[in-house]
């Protein structure tokens, strides 16, 4: 099993997480690791095309006309 310090913990976060402890009937280390699990076993959030596919998913069948591209690609000036 692994083990971590941290250090520069503010002394009135370390107070609530003490306090947070008690209340669960926890050790202070225990409550951290609750704590971490919790906060790291959130569900992914889906990325912005992901959302927009699932947003417009339902307007199937609606073709748009692409105009042919008229002018030529130009250099992006970063320099290759």
């Amino acid at each position: 099993m692994a083990s971590i310090t941290i250090r520069n913990l503010d002394e009135e976060l370390k107070a609530q997480l003490r306090m947070e402890a008690a209340r669960h009937g926890h050790s202070m280390e225990e409550e951290v690791r609750i704590i971490l699990r919790r906060a790291l076993n959130q569900p992914k959030a889906k990325g912005l095309g992901t959302r927009i596919r699932e947003r417009f998913a339902d307007a199937e069948g609606i073709e748009l006309d692409v105009p042919p591209r008229s002018d030529t690609p130009r250099d992006s000036g970063f320099g290759a």
